[in-house]
């Protein structure tokens, strides 16, 4: 290769090599110099063969590209924003922002509020807002994709109220972005099931809004989702049929199915998801997972644990949340010897670390079948430092068989590990232990620890009963 002259289509051609590593990436990038190639197409090209192999120096070297471009450029901003890690990229938007370097546009909000999506933090949601206003002080806001975006940011950062909003603000919407809006409170519907029921309303009032938009698979996806969360099968079976009778055959898509498979299991229709799943022409892990939960969820331990022979056969590799359902499923049969051997089986056969959910679940399923002191060493073993859900799955299992020992010692490890619950006024520990004496008919010990509670201002909170409907919206009229 000649370094004194290098034609712009021959330098194109070496961005295509997808195998590139870092130092074919600076061979390049010294070829741009040596040449003295200034277009900002190359150098943007340049940015993203950086930001394909992450690191802090492959960043850094995307970073030198954009800041001794001269004069500086927009576009190479852009890509910048857009390619390297959320925390670099809103750093170099701060930073262009304060120094006045160049006359931002919509594209660059957009980037940098998508890079606010990825990085969530009560920091990030705060400079958010900040962008928020700055885009309504400029009018970018009056751009679709900029609100889509926003839309997006809020869900992501757990504040789906400014996210409704922002697409209530907006008089025309297209398909992303009622997605955005009816996937962001399917986000959030873990912590609320009113938010599963907002996003199955939201639904039924794009099928009528005046603007046209069609429903997508990715529509499709999230609606499912939520009949999930809510569980109401009359409203899952008729999207079902909404999804069959307009858009496509569900089967042909992997993650319309894999939503279906796992809406039914979680309505109680295990055999209209076995059906859907044995259809399927194409399964990822997240089908087989969804599938092994389902199963999990009906107490089907046996079952579950065939599939997994069946991932094998199908040369799909399981991930930790397929083993976490495994087990689970296990816990659920009280197929005890079954656990332990997959929890081994994690690591030799299937190259999986295991987190602290997979000791978490050997524990509870040792604690279910009474083996509580071999739970216990299982504890004190691993290599992971236990948490106080561990610890109080034990007691629970203590309570249960009636291990007063047991449980007064698992209780004062709680106690020691739990200060800020005191602080706070509050502590379910004292009152699981105490429940544990109780059980065993310890009253001197009941009332001893009580009055611990007192002293340390410990306060029970009260139980409280909440009555609330399921009743999902009546989609059928609209479908």
């Amino acid at each position: 290769m000649h370094t004194n002259s290098l034609p712009r289509y021959r330098c194109l051609s070496l961005f295509n090599l997808k195998a590139a590593t870092t130092n074919h990436t600076k061979q390049i990038h010294a070829q741009l110099i040596i040449n003295s190639l200034k277009s900002p197409s190359l150098h943007a090209k340049l940015i993203q063969l950086y930001c394909s192999k992450p690191s802090s120096q492959t960043t850094h070297f995307a970073n030198l590209i954009f800041t001794h471009f001269d004069p500086p450029n927009l576009f190479l901003l852009n890509t910048l924003i857009r390619c390297t890690p959320p925390k670099h990229s809103l750093l170099v938007f701060s930073n262009c922002v304060s120094k006045k370097i160049l006359s931002l546009d919509y594209f660059t909000y957009v980037f940098v509020l998508g890079s606010c999506a990825r990085f969530c933090s009560v920091s990030t949601l705060w400079l958010g807002r900040q962008i928020h206003a700055r885009v309504l002080i400029l009018g970018v806001v009056f751009n679709d994709l900029v609100r889509t975006t926003l839309i997006h940011f809020y869900a992501s950062n757990k504040d789906v109220v400014s996210g409704r909003r922002v697409f209530d603000e907006m008089s025309m919407r297209n398909s992303i972005t009622w997605n955005a809006m009816i996937n962001g409170y399917c986000s959030q519907s873990r912590k609320s099931k009113e938010f599963a029921f907002e996003a199955l309303v939201l639904f039924k009032d794009m099928l009528v809004d005046v603007s046209g938009a069609k429903p997508t698979y990715t529509t499709m996806v999230g609606v499912l989702s939520a009949n999930s969360q809510l569980g109401v099968l009359e409203s899952g079976a008729c999207v079902h049929g909404y999804i069959e009778k307009t858009i496509y055959m569900p089967e042909n898509d992997v993650f319309v199915g894999t939503a279906l498979v796992d809406m039914y299991s979680k309505c109680g229709c295990l055999d209209s998801a076995l059906s859907i799943f044995w259809r399927m022409r194409e399964k990822n892990v997240l089908t087989w997972t969804a599938m092994v939960k389902g199963l999990a969820i009906h107490g089907k331990g046996k079952e579950s644990i065939r599939l997994l022979d069946l991932m094998r056969v199908c040369s799909v590799k399981p991930n930790a949340v397929t083993f976490t359902s495994l087990l689970s499923a296990c816990c659920h049969a009280g197929l005890v010897e079954e656990g332990l051997g997959l929890f081994d089986k994690m690591k030799s056969k299937w190259g999986l670390e295991p987190h602290i959910q997979h000791y978490g679940c050997i524990v509870d399923l040792l604690g279910r079948a009474g083996r509580l002191n071999e739970a216990y060493e299982f504890i004190m073993g691993m290599p992971v430092k236990p948490d106080a859900i561990l610890w109080r799955s034990l007691l629970s299992a203590c309570n249960v068989h009636g291990d007063i020992a047991m449980g007064e010692k698992v209780g004062n490890i709680l106690l020691q590990l739990q200060p800020e619950s005191i602080s706070s006024g509050t502590s379910e520990d004292y009152v699981a232990l105490s429940n544990v004496y109780a059980s065993a008919g310890k009253w001197q010990e009941v009332e001893s620890l009580r009055k611990e509670m007192k002293v340390q201002r410990i306060e029970n909170e009260p139980g409280c009963s909440l009555v609330q409907s399921t009743k999902a919206p009546n989609i059928s009229v609209c479908l």
